[in-house]
């Protein structure tokens, strides 16, 4: 890795931290703490994603037009006064303003950092950038959420004030890291029309790839990362009779799966389609919820229950440790020159509808509708090896499988710069 790439990771890492500090305790801050009561609270998470929805289509075009630097910036001094704020908040309409700063500062920093990350990267090291990225996420969300639960007493105001400063100040940390970053020249569309925007759209909404790519993402993290925290976490209440510490061990589970395989399986990925190793995740996501339907519906014991309930998580994690090498990579290659920053964008919106949408349909149907809740997440999962397959009629063999199209060049004589190109 050179310089800016190393910055980059180390903002990726306090990113994280910082989040770790907080996200675990949103919820009981606004209800129970500033006694502004559930409603209040639910506001305050749908606030994010609406944040979220609203600025990323934006964010794409001033990513393309000024550098992903300026605009990640931005963002985290957005971020972090909407930390701050929150933090100090004592009634209803600042605190959702404040959501709304800090969701919106949130939401473009994902795909403003992704662009940095294709710009300062080679298709040789970018599976592997994406990884180093993925595991540094998952790392200090655990550390923040570990040393924040140390921190927090529910009875003090002042210690969630404390967690929300460190946020705070982790952004701003992370702002001046990034300040020193030099990134190299990339291609940029430098003076275009004001309509060009609506062009840019039309441009990517005319690439089939990149479109089944976005539907495709969007069952992925629909079927997934959406379920972790509101269905999966109701149903392993309310079927298998989990606890809340089991239940903490499943997402501590979950977190050690990542941690423990990236690496390990980051050099099969690198050496197999990645329509295949995206098809191959819908199967072990699969796997999953029928471990999941045994935890809740199965007749074994409660240990068993706890044991599959807690396995369910940690396979997630395997699938998800191949995905990050994987998709977004992907995205990255699917842009034309100098729109790196506007899939990236398009691709995060697309992520953050599935988490908005994700929870409102699975919380309900994982409290009450315990077997139709499994089947239809089973079917979903295998929905994402469909798609996945289909989508890798759409790519070319470079953008499916970079590894082999780089060593068929060279073994016919040719040179990296060349299979690059190709």
């Amino acid at each position: 890795m050179g310089a800016a790439m190393r910055r980059i990771h180390v903002g990726n890492a306090l990113s994280a931290f910082g989040l770790g500090f907080t996200v675990p305790y949103l919820y009981v801050y606004v209800a129970q703490v500033r006694g502004l009561g559930a409603m209040t609270a639910g506001l305050v998470l749908a606030v994010f994603a609406v944040a979220a929805l609203i600025v990323l289509p934006f964010a794409g075009r001033a990513i393309v037009r000024r550098g992903p630097l300026p605009v990640l910036l931005v963002a985290l001094v957005t971020a972090a006064l909407g930390a701050l704020s929150l933090g100090l908040a004592g009634n209803a309409t600042t605190v959702l303003l404040s959501a709304a700063a800090l969701g919106a500062g949130q939401a473009v920093m994902q795909p403003a950092l992704a662009t940095m990350i294709v710009d300062c990267s080679t298709s040789e090291t970018r599976s592997r950038a994406f990884a180093m990225q993925f595991f540094l996420q998952n790392l200090g969300l655990g550390v923040g959420g570990l040393i924040g639960g140390h921190l927090v007493d529910t009875t003090k105001v002042s210690s969630f004030t404390l967690l929300f400063a460190i946020e705070a100040a982790m952004f701003l940390l992370l702002a001046v890291v990034m300040a020193t970053v030099r990134m190299p020249r990339a291609p940029r569309i430098e003076g275009a029309p004001s309509a060009s925007a609506k062009d840019s759209w039309k441009q990517l909404l005319g690439n089939r790839a990149m479109v089944q790519l976005c539907v495709l993402g969007f069952v992925l993290f629909f079927a997934c990362y959406g379920q972790f925290e509101s269905g999966l976490a109701a149903y392993g209440v309310e079927a298998a009779g989990i606890s809340t510490s089991a239940l903490g061990t499943a997402l501590a589970a979950n977190t050690a799966m990542i941690v423990v395989a990236q690496f390990a399986v980051l050099k099969f990925v690198e050496r197999r389609r990645r329509s295949r190793v995206i098809a191959a995740v819908g199967i072990i996501w699969s796997v999953a919820w029928v471990v999941a339907g045994y935890a809740g519906l199965g007749h074994g014991s409660h240990a068993m229950a706890t044991a599959a309930f807690v396995s369910t998580y940690a396979l997630f994690g395997l699938g998800e440790a191949m995905l990050s090498p994987t998709v977004a990579p992907l995205v990255a290659d699917l842009a034309p020159t100098g729109m790196a920053g506007q899939y990236n964008s398009a691709f995060a919106l697309v992520k953050q509808l599935a988490l908005a949408v994700g929870p409102a349909v699975g919380g309900p149907m994982g409290a009450s509708l315990h077997a139709p809740y499994i089947v239809t997440f089973l079917l979903f999962s295998l929905g994402i090896t469909y798609l996945a397959l289909r989508l890798g009629h759409q790519l070319t063999p470079a953008q499916d499988h970079p590894w082999r199209a780089r060593s068929r060049v060279v073994a016919q004589g040719g040179t990296r710069q060349e299979s690059i190109a190709a």
